[in-house]
C-alpha cells in the first residue's frame, strides 16, 4: 500500500495553524457590542452641500421623512491601541434643494429621499490604551475601512412605439420614425463606500463604552440621490402591432432602427443628468454609542 505523506504534512500544518490561531484568539480575546444612533446626510447634487450637521427639514415629515442614522455594531480589540469593528446600519436621508446656499439649486427645486442598508468592516486606532482592563479612560481615535451600502437606485424603461393616429399603429416611412416613452421605476442595488472618521472613547466600569464619532462616506455611485441613470438601469422595449415579417419581433427591433434607438437612449442620458457626473456622492454622519465589553480580560503579553 502506497502512503501519501503529503496529506500527512498538510494536514499537520493546518492543525498547527488552527491552534496558533485559536490561542492569539484566546489571549487576546476581548469583545464589545453596542448600538449607535445619530444624523445623516448627502452630499450630492441635489440638497445642501455643508458635509456635517445639516439642517433637518422637518415642515413636511409625511415626504421627507426624518435624516437618522442607527446601527449595532461589534468590536474584536486584539491590543490596548487597536481594534477592528463591524458595523450594520440604516441610513435615512433627505436632499432638498429649496434649503440649499446655492441659487441655482433653489430654484431648481428638485427633492428626495433615500433609505440605505450599510455593512462596514472598520479599522480603529486609539490613541490612548482605552481596551486596557482599567476602571475608566478616554481616548479619541481614529478609523477607516471598506464599506457596502443597499441604496434605492433609479431605473428608466424606454417604450419605442409606432406613431399612432386614431390609437392604430402606423408603419414607420423611415428609423426615425417612431417615438420613445419614458417610465421610472427603482430597484435595490449595492454601491461601494470608503468610510473613514474621527471619534472619542470614554470607559467607564471597566466593560461600559460611551462614544462620539463622525463618519465620512465617499461613495463610487452618483446615483444615491437620482441625479444619474446608469446605462445598466436602462431598458428599451417594443411595441408590438406591427412584426418583423416571419417573426414575432416588433418591426421596430429591425436592424434599420437600432441606431436611431441607441442614439435617442444616451440623449435620454445624457438630458436625465444632474450636475456634476465626475463627483460622486458621500454619505456622511454624526453619532454617538454605548457599548459593552465581555469575554476574557486581555492579555496582550507575549
Amino acid at each position: 500500500m502506497k502512503i501519501d505523506f503529503r496529506y500527512f504534512v498538510q494536514k499537520k500544518i493546518i492543525l498547527s495553524l488552527a491552534i496558533v490561531f485559536v490561542s492569539v484568539l484566546y489571549k487576546g480575546q476581548r469583545h464589545e457590542i453596542g448600538v449607535q444612533l445619530g444624523m445623516s446626510n448627502l452630499v450630492g447634487d441635489i440638497g445642501k452641500t455643508n458635509y456635517i450637521l445639516q439642517k433637518p427639514v422637518l415642515s413636511n415629515m409625511r415626504d421627507y421623512g426624518m435624516p437618522f442614522y442607527g446601527s449595532v455594531l461589534y468590536r474584536m480589540n486584539f491590543n490596548p491601541y487597536q481594534t477592528v469593528r463591524i458595523n450594520l446600519g440604516y441610513i435615512h436621508i433627505q436632499f432638498i434643494d429649496a434649503v440649499a446656499k446655492e441659487l441655482y439649486r433653489q430654484n431648481r427645486k428638485l427633492w428626495g429621499t433615500n433609505s440605505i442598508v450599510e455593512l462596514d468592516a472598520l479599522f480603529e486606532y486609539n490613541f490612548f490604551p482605552v481596551n486596557d482592563e482599567q476602571k475608566g479612560i478616554a481616548s479619541p481615535y481614529v478609523f477607516g475601512g471598506i464599506g457596502a451600502l443597499l441604496a434605492n437606485t433609479p431605473q428608466a424603461i424606454l417604450e419605442a412605439d409606432f406613431r399612432r393616429v386614431g390609437g392604430a399603429a402606423q408603419t414607420p416611412v423611415d428609423n426615425t420614425d417612431f417615438l420613445m416613452t419614458p417610465t421610472y421605476t427603482s430597484t435595490k442595488k449595492i454601491a461601494m463606500a470608503v468610510p473613514f472618521g474621527v471619534g472619542i472613547k470614554y470607559k467607564f466600569n471597566y466593560n461600559w463604552s460611551l462614544f462620539g464619532e463622525v463618519m465620512f462616506r465617499p461613495t463610487f455611485s452618483d446615483t444615491i440621490d437620482y441625479s444619474v441613470i446608469d446605462q445598466s438601469d436602462v431598458k428599451v422595449t417594443y411595441n408590438k402591432d406591427i412584426l418583423m415579417p416571419g417573426t414575432t419581433k416588433s418591426l421596430l427591433q429591425d436592424e434599420q432602427f437600432k441606431p436611431e434607438v441607441e442614439r435617442r437612449t444616451e440623449e435620454f442620458l445624457k438630458n436625465r443628468q444632474i450636475g456634476n457626473i465626475n463627483s460622486k456622492d458621500w454619505l456622511n454622519s454624526i453619532s454617538i454609542g454605548l457599548s459593552y465589553s465581555f469575554g476574557r480580560p486581555p492579555c496582550y503579553c507575549d
